[in-house]
């Protein structure tokens, strides 16, 4: 497992039956995490006092947050030269994953170490975690994803951040058609970045299934690899997705034309009250050696 454990304004500090108890800045949340399954106490007994929100499950679905405190409508923290824009949204959600500081560490060494120009393609790109990142190694980065609140928000990450708006390009549209057209249009990058959802949907409505359409996506992101590619990362938080799926998928879509390395695993956080490691996700990736 690869552990994101080089920040200094987010901390998991503990978890139990369920639930994670979280520092992000000067905010402390309590959100619920289905990975969770063991007893570590009543969090909020336990930290009775020193919580200011709470997101509570309803058992119709979905959620919501209860503020024991007040809490600002958003607020920053840094990773260090990254700003990112926190905010409490539906369904738990902040607008940041904080364990993919790992894989932002090695994306930058990566772009950094290359000795050339790197033109990156981050796809479901979300509020832009690994766009600043790739920025802030002097990478251009072409971000899409088919939310515009979530691309307006990157704006702000990146514009916080300090880099060069000339150096990134905002794109609002559904990720498979966009590539699509970016075949049609002869254009390639040297390093493709996706984070795709289980279930979604495109600006105009397209439905994804990561089951469905994540080879099919994973075979035209091939079209547009340039000569020489750098690297090629897939995460993905969907329930029941090994890793080796992402590396398989690598391996035959990738690793068969381009020689390089295929590799995968686990990403997480550290437990800051205790020695445990909070499990968060999955990777796969192929990698120029």
């Amino acid at each position: 497992m690869f552990i994101s454990e080089d920040w200094k304004d987010y901390e998991c500090i503990d978890a139990s039956c369920g639930m994670k108890y979280e520092r992000w800045g000067d905010v402390f949340l309590l959100r619920p995490d289905p990975q969770v399954i063991w007893d570590h106490g009543d969090l909020e007994e336990k930290y009775r006092g020193k919580i200011d929100a709470i997101y509570h499950r309803s058992n119709k679905g979905g959620g919501s947050w209860e503020n024991l405190k007040p809490v600002p409508a958003s607020w920053m923290i840094h990773y260090q030269n990254l700003t990112f824009h926190i905010k409490q949204m539906g369904f738990k959600h902040t607008g940041l994953f904080p364990e993919q500081a790992v894989n932002w560490n090695w994306m930058i060494s990566k772009i950094r170490n290359s000795g050339r120009e790197i033109k990156v393609l981050n796809l479901f790109a979300y509020t832009g975690g690994a766009t600043v990142a790739c920025l802030s190694a002097g990478a251009h980065v072409t971000h899409v994803d088919s939310s515009r609140g979530m691309v307006d928000w990157c704006k702000e990450n990146v514009e916080n951040s300090g880099y060069q708006g000339d150096h990134v390009r905002y794109i609002v549209d559904d990720v498979v058609k966009f590539v699509q057209r970016e075949i049609r249009r002869g254009n390639k990058y040297d390093a493709i970045i996706m984070d795709p959802p289980s279930y979604g949907r495109g600006a105009n409505g397209e439905v994804w299934d990561i089951e469905r359409d994540l080879s099919y996506l994973v075979s035209i992101c091939k079209e547009v690899l340039s000569e020489n590619p750098l690297f090629f990362q897939i995460n993905s938080y969907t329930t029941g997705l090994s890793s080796t799926v992402l590396a398989n998928l690598l391996e035959l879509q990738i690793a068969s034309s381009y020689e390089g390395v295929v590799s995968c695993g686990e990403v997480g956080l550290p437990i800051t009250s205790d020695s445990l490691i909070l499990p968060c996700g999955i990777f796969g990736r192929w990698e120029k050696k």
